[in-house]
């Protein structure tokens, strides 16, 4: 499963998710929705702005959970 870590990269930036939707007009209730992974995909346009806003990259974004990680 991958996992992305907006609110981590929120949280080290000192930003809020009210921010983060200002600066890339997304709504809150989309970005809840990102963050809790009830996605089934995320645009390159996203990706890229998230990392712009978030001073990171693609990599430092998304983390890969193995399946027997999240049953513990």
């Amino acid at each position: 499963m991958v996992k992305i870590n907006i609110e981590k990269l929120l949280k080290e930036n000192k930003k809020s998710k009210y921010w983060l939707c200002q600066k890339m007009n997304i709504t809150s209730r989309n970005l809840n929705r990102i963050i809790r992974g009830q996605t089934s995909s995320i645009s390159f346009k996203y990706i890229e702005e998230f990392c712009l806003y978030l001073n990171c990259s693609p990599g430092d974004l998304f983390t890969i959970v193995k399946e027997k990680e999240l049953m513990h």
